[in-house]
Formats: structure tokens, sequence, C-alpha cells
């Protein structure tokens, strides 16, 4: 590989650390090339960039791109999973396929908003639910005390009313 092949590859891995919010880095050792082409259809799906990098070019990528904190994670067989949304999503589609299948892929760490995480802070992560569903939680959650309010205030007008309709048929009988 020559000097501008180089640069032009380093410049392409700026660009994705760049446009990229989050990150998840990988160790790809002992995976096939077969496992490792799956892997990466599987987070295409998910809309994600799964891409093996060289250690020294990724660093120069990493300082480059503002990410001084990135560089000394290059270490081994490195792939990232580069994610421009949500970082639970792909953490999630990642942890599962280590523990459901038998492969010697590992998590080394990852990146979210310039922070380095570490391989704990992505199995957290995995572990949170999607953005949609917080969302909805949430507004669940504020709406709880105002459907027990509304409930509270028409239960003594449904009890009037109860003793009404008991009332009106006592007075029926006679």
């Amino acid at each position: 590989m020559n000097r501008e092949q180089k640069a032009q590859i380093v410049d392409e891995l700026k660009e994705a650390l760049s446009s990229s919010s989050n990150g998840i880095l990988t160790d790809y050792k002992g995976l096939s090339n077969a496992d490792l082409m799956a892997l990466r259809r599987k987070l295409r799906h998910l809309g994600i960039e799964y891409r093996v990098v060289k250690n020294t070019l990724a660093r120069f990528a990493a300082e480059k791109a503002g990410m001084d904190f990135l560089a000394g994670s290059f270490n081994g067989p490195v792939a990232i999973a580069f994610c421009k949304d949500e970082i639970t999503q792909p953490a999630k589609m990642l942890m599962g396929y280590i523990e459901s299948s038998d492969t010697t892929l590992s998590i080394t760490g990852g990146f979210m908003d310039n922070q380095l995480l570490s391989h704990d802070d992505i199995k957290t992560l995995s572990k949170i639910p999607p953005r949609d569903v917080l969302i909805a939680q949430v507004l669940a959650g504020m709406q709880a005390p105002i459907t027990e309010l509304v409930t509270c205030l028409s239960h003594p007008i449904r009890e009037f009313g109860g003793i009404l309709q008991a009332r009106i048929k006592q007075l029926e009988e006679n």
C-alpha cells in the first residue's frame, strides 16, 4: 500500500469518525471471514457501518478527527461499528451476537459524544430500552398522576349517580 492510498484511508476513517457520534470497538480475532461478512450484513441492515481498521491508520484518523482519547484503543485486530444515531441498538445487536453464537468476537470499548467507553459501559448500554420505549415510559409516568386525579374526581359523581339510581328504583317499587 503506497502513501497516497494510506492517506486516502486515513481521510475516510477521519470522515467516518467525525460523522458518527457513536461507535463500538471490537476485537475480531479468530472470527472467520464468513462470520465477519454475516455480522457486517446484520449491522448494515440496521444502518451501521462495520469496518476493519489498521491500527496505525486509525490512530492517525482519530487524531485528525480531534478524538485523541480514542487513539490508545487501537491495539490488536480492531473493527469499528460506526453508528450515527443511538448507540443502544448496535450495542444490543453485538452483545446478542456474542451471547447467541459461539464466537471469539469481543467488545473492547467504544466512544459516545467524544467520550471513551469501556466494555462494561457498552454492556450497560445494551440493556437500555430503545429511545422510543424510553419516551413512552416517561410519558406514561407523566400521564399516570393525571389519570388518577380524573378517576378520583369522577368517583364521587359516579357514587352520587348510583345513589340516585337506587332511590329511583326504591320509589318505583313503592
